[in-house]
């Protein structure tokens, strides 16, 4: 039987994970130490940790590929076209955008993708601590197992 102390202990698990908005890295910090310093009192604790966890540590892994595709892209593009904006603020305003190139057309798609990607995070998230206060197992959607 699952006790309400745990049920909120697993949701303050998962809701933890926004303390990285505070605290650098504290996505990872902060259910990483509510996990190690409560896995042993409950099978449902531990099994919430461990998804937080390993959530938290594959989204870093898909920010980090989709940051490493975005940046060749945007560099490529400000390198190629220097004059994508041209200002002249001195003798009157001026803005001249000329045509981007397609990489650029490439590389926002994928930044687009990204935002998509935060704003699942979240809703993930919140559904995940949801469950945990119902008392309800839960399984975060492309989740890899670092911890099993």
């Amino acid at each position: 039987m699952v006790t309400s102390h745990q049920k909120n202990l697993a949701t303050f698990i998962h809701l933890s994970t926004f303390s990285r908005f505070v605290i650098p890295f504290g996505n990872l910090i902060a259910p990483l130490v509510l996990w190690v310093a409560n896995k042993e009192k409950s099978e449902f604790i531990d099994a919430h940790g461990k998804q937080a966890i390993n959530f938290q540590f594959s989204i870093l892994l898909y920010a980090v590929i989709i940051g490493t595709l975005c940046i060749p892209f945007f560099a490529f593009t400000l390198f190629n076209h220097l004059d994508l904006l041209d200002f002249q603020a001195f003798e009157g305003i001026r803005i001249n955008i000329t045509k981007p190139s397609p990489l650029f057309y490439i590389g926002g798609s994928i930044g687009l993708l990204a935002v998509f990607g935060f704003i699942l995070e979240v809703i993930f998230i919140i559904n995940a601590s949801l469950k945990a206060k119902e008392g309800a197992e839960y399984n975060y959607p492309l989740t890899i197992k670092f911890i099993k």
